[in-house]
């Protein structure tokens, strides 16, 4: 069993949220922790200049309330809403946390990745901790 599982989540493709969750929920020991991270794409600056100012903060804030929404049928889950690069960003959250297994949804790839989604299979290949795929 595992005491600090991540639990990144994709709000586009919410079938596959709860399905996370639940098998984070499975593998969690006693008085352990899950947390659902949602990472934003950063906006490229030559778009973010035309953006008001508060624009990135207001997107971060709304994705928190969503990602909030979102996990309310499981209040035992902290949710946290960042911004960067999906698959970097959560093997960063991951090693700065003390992540001990991440669960991470695949939805069906393209033929790039035919096996695993672009990101859960970044998160496979470079993970330090274990990583569990739920398909």
């Amino acid at each position: 069993m595992y005491s600090n599982i991540l639990v990144p989540v994709a709000l586009d493709h919410r079938p596959t949220i709860s399905d996370a969750v639940k098998a984070a929920e499975k593998l969690l020991s006693d008085g352990g922790k899950i947390t659902a991270l949602n990472v934003m794409d950063p906006v490229p600056a030559y778009v973010a200049q035309y953006l008001p100012d508060d624009q990135l903060d207001r997107n971060l804030t709304e994705r928190r309330g969503l990602l909030a929404a979102e996990m309310a049928g499981a209040p035992h889950v902290e949710t946290v809403a960042i911004t960067g690069h999906a698959a970097q960003s959560i093997l960063d959250f991951a090693a700065k946390n003390d992540v001990d297994c991440i669960v991470v949804a695949s939805h069906d790839p393209g033929l790039q990745d035919y096996f695993l989604g672009s990101t859960a299979g970044r998160v496979v290949r470079h993970a330090h901790c274990a990583v569990h795929v739920v398909r």
